[in-house]
């Protein structure tokens, strides 16, 4: 019998038996702490309390329903997206300034980081469309660098920069273009405020 007792607690401890806990924080892949096949359900059943549906802004001041990891912890706090009203497959997560540091991070980026940062961990100069309107601050071109290629397992990243400031008359504005070493940029120093990993395709 004590035997028997033992092999049981044994198997229970094993991976295959063992509930793992989803991440708090730390590197997001594509697959991890949301994968593509995850739903509003699968999410509400992994991260119990911790995953709400919202009102979630979209483009030009649109809202859309989405699920909220971490909704009461701001440096935890992930949106994902869904590819329909039914969320059944997510389509994407966001990660946005929420004036504390995230604890996440994408190929080592995060909320925060500077201009540099993200042009060394793409592995050269990038370009920003222009600050100050409703696509303001997005990278709209990785130049062949590092984040201009999927992740593995097939996601894609985009990045916003800004600051809690007008940009220059230079760096404003659609059709305005700037490369990430440009002096005027550099000098305006904005930061990461949004980050979105976009799932592929099925």
């Amino acid at each position: 019998m004590i035997r028997r007792t033992a092999i049981a607690l044994v198997l229970l401890a094993s991976p295959a038996f063992a509930q793992t806990a989803p991440p708090q924080e730390g590197p997001i892949t594509c697959a991890s702490p949301v994968a593509p096949a995850d739903t509003e359900k699968s999410l509400k059943q992994r991260f119990g309390k911790e995953a709400v549906v919202q009102d979630l802004p979209g483009a030009e001041g649109e809202q859309y329903k989405g699920v909220v990891l971490f909704p009461k912890t701001t440096d935890r706090r992930i949106e994902v997206a869904f590819t329909d009203d039914k969320a059944r497959r997510a389509s994407g997560l966001t990660l946005r300034d929420t004036g504390k540091p995230s604890r996440w991070s994408v190929n080592g980026v995060t909320i925060g980081s500077s201009l540099a940062d993200v042009q060394k961990a793409n592995g050269k100069p990038f370009l920003v469309s222009g600050f100050d309107w409703d696509y303001g601050g997005f990278v709209t071109d990785w130049k062949g660098g590092a984040f201009s290629r999927p992740l593995q397992g097939g996601c894609t990243i985009t990045i916003r920069f800004g600051k809690n400031a007008g940009a220059p008359r230079s760096l404003s504005g659609d059709g305005v273009k700037a490369a990430s070493d440009n002096a005027a940029l550099v000098k305006f120093a904005p930061v990461v405020t949004e980050i979105g990993v976009n799932f592929p395709d099925k």
